[in-house]
């Protein structure tokens, strides 16, 4: 246990550590952390090809996605709209035009492609192929500190982040909630409550959870949390303008870890500049706790 901890957490921590004044130097390190994106889900089509029953497996994996989407994103709905109506956010600023929601849906979609392809030349089964495993565990390694510099020269301070009551709340019910979904979906599916727990915690970052819990939870696990937080995007982009006049906390927790990055423009023009402070702040902290969080979860 400790030791998979280690894995993900040295990484982390060590990018975390170091600070960054160079403006082309994090633009850089974004532009890394976009394609080390791409090349994990490749090792991970990979990888999927390489199971056996596939067939057989490929029905469970999209049964295991389809019932952790279902009670994971539910129960964030349902407690994320009983914050909204306890505790009301009204957006002051009209909604502006929004960007094609079906480009971005289909930018998302490119991710599963870049899956397929790997699993299509995975199914060829030449011989190099069997290091796609270990490719990726290196892989992930390198996206954590990648991930740990990011948030580290994102801007944001202690201080900043214990001030935004309103994006530290929406967090905490998101993870809360999400815990309780996972734990449902994992009953239905018989399969351990800690499995359900790790699998709920990767809040939308289904490049991270797709690689690190084929490490640890197999590849039909791992195929299942990559396509489970793939949807939870998918579904976020087109609720958002919908939910955000009337229910802007429940708009801005369904967002998840990409609160802070792909789905910020569409909260941002679907509300207002307002929300962007508590974006950001809940981003980051549904970011730094979702390695440790699968990490822990997964760990035998």
């Amino acid at each position: 246990m400790y030791s998979g901890l280690a894995i993900i957490l040295l990484p982390l921590i060590f990018g975390y550590l170091i600070p960054i004044k160079s403006l082309d130097l994090l633009r850089t390190i974004n532009r890394l952390l976009s394609s080390m994106v791409y090349v994990i889900l490749f090792f991970m089509g990979i990888s999927l090809a390489f199971l056996d029953n596939l067939s057989a497996n490929l029905q469970m994996i999209f049964l295991y996605a389809s019932v952790f989407f279902i009670c994971i994103f539910s129960s964030n709905i349902l407690a994320l709209m009983l914050l909204d109506r306890q505790w009301p956010w009204r957006n002051r600023q009209h909604q502006k035009k929004l960007p094609s929601r079906l480009h971005m849906v289909l930018e998302s979609l490119r991710l599963c492609g870049v899956v397929v392809i790997g699993f299509l030349l995975g199914l060829t089964h030449i011989s190099w192929l069997t290091y796609a495993s270990q490719a990726s565990q290196f892989a992930l390694i390198f996206l954590l500190v990648l991930v740990g510099l990011q948030l580290r020269n994102s801007g944001m301070t202690l201080r900043e982040i214990t001030l935004n009551k309103r994006g530290m709340v929406v967090a905490l019910i998101v993870v809360i909630s999400a815990f309780a979904g996972g734990a449902i979906g994992a009953l239905l599916l018989g399969l351990p409550v800690k499995t359900g727990l790790a699998m709920s915690s990767a809040y939308g970052w289904y490049s991270l959870s797709g690689i690190l819990l084929t490490d640890a939870l197999g590849p039909v696990l791992g195929s299942a949390a990559f396509f489970n937080d793939l949807a939870r995007e998918l579904v976020a982009i087109m609720l958002i303008p919908t939910l955000i006049r009337s229910h802007a906390s429940t708009a801005l927790g369904i967002c998840g870890a990409t609160s802070m990055d792909f789905t910020l423009p569409v909260l941002q023009r679907s509300g207002s500049v307002e929300i962007i402070p508590a974006a950001i702040v809940h981003g980051f902290i549904l970011s730094l706790l979702a390695p440790i969080l699968m990490a822990f979860f997964s760990a035998p």
